[in-house]
């Protein structure tokens, strides 16, 4: 890839990290159900995790995909029924009060490994390394990931300081309970887009 590209690449980085999507949904719905300070480890997870796996994609996973487009396929469906698990979740989380004791945040590890079959995640990995290191050199795809490291962090975190905002008029239960269904809906909606491309 060469430098004349990068202000493109982190436009791109930049929009596809902060628009809505699955990631961020959650976000929001951590921050408004645990705060700031607890979802930190979610938002490290996913800023990371999507750096690695941009890596992986670039050193040659993508090369398998254009080779047997079945496995893509296979993927996104696993990634559809996760999602539809993990709206349900959310939908279903115990109000505020309840979730002081009992509640957990997503960890580190598991915001990573979320990032694996999310198809929002897949979608953004394999274009910036289509379009941004398309020789698939390692310097390109180095670049891809760093940019997106710098680029994600900053910009998924607005989403949980929004829910932690929200959190302030949702001290009612069933506010909350309306809140948390709304983010489920939003999150099977995100799915539009994946399922059915223009």
């Amino acid at each position: 890839m060469i430098l004349s590209t990068l202000p493109a690449l982190i436009t791109f980085a930049f929009v596809s990290s902060i628009t809505p999507g699955p990631n961020n949904l959650m976000l929001m719905a951590s921050g408004a159900n645990f705060g700031f300070r607890r979802t930190v480890p979610h938002m490290l997870g996913i800023g990371l995790g999507f750096t690695f796996m941009a890596l992986v994609v670039g050193a040659g996973l993508i090369q398998i995909f254009n080779a047997f487009p079945i496995t893509y396929t296979a993927l996104k469906t696993a990634s559809v029924v996760y999602l539809l698990y993990l709206a349900w979740k959310i939908a279903n989380a115990a109000p505020v009060h309840e979730q002081d004791a009992t509640g957990t945040p997503m960890t580190f590890l598991q915001a990573a490994a979320f990032q694996w079959v999310n198809p929002k995640a897949w979608t953004m990995a394999l274009t910036a390394i289509s379009a941004y290191a398309p020789n698939q050199s390692y310097s390109g795809i180095l670049l891809v990931a760093l940019v997106f490291g710098a680029v994600n962090l900053p910009s998924v975190s607005v989403w949980t300081v929004l829910g932690q905002q929200m959190a302030r008029i949702l001290t009612n239960p069933r506010r909350m309970v309306l809140f948390n269904w709304t983010m489920a809906t939003l999150l099977v909606l995100s799915l539009y887009p994946i399922l059915w491309p223009k």
